[in-house]
């Protein structure tokens, strides 16, 4: 693998990661110091994981803001497929989806996708 060369799954990291391209590749935009603003002037707090730069990028949170200022209602979805023991690393997006939660006042809908890795591992069976 070159060094400019990377490769980002959901069970597999190798290489350096370029951000940018992850970006890119994933139809996200990165988050901005004045998203943050306006995130922490909506909720009266910035969260500790923004603020650390746990996360880089995000999907269409500009456009949930908008609408929210304009009144419209929004709701978080997560969840979790089940294929081992939870670990720490499972914490993360569900303690930021959690203040989210709270700070907006939204219904969250937890979802395990043990359907999902059904499909995605040809080594189970019914």
């Amino acid at each position: 693998m070159s060094s400019d060369e990377f490769v980002v799954t959901p069970w597999h990291v190798e290489g350096d990661i370029d951000y940018d391209k992850l970006v890119k590749r994933f139809g996200t935009q990165k988050i901005t110091s004045d998203l943050l603003s306006k995130l922490q002037k909506i909720t009266g707090e910035d969260h500790f994981m923004l603020r650390r730069g746990v996360f880089f990028s995000h999907r269409d949170l500009n456009l949930i803001l908008e609408n929210y200022e304009k009144g419209k209602e929004f709701f978080l979805y997560t969840g979790r497929g089940p294929s081992g023991h939870t670990h720490i690393g499972h914490l993360v997006p569900w303690v930021f989806a959690k203040w989210l939660q709270d700070k907006f006042n939204v219904n969250m809908y937890f979802q395990l996708t043990d359907d999902e890795k059904f499909f995605t591992k040809q080594e189970l069976s019914l």
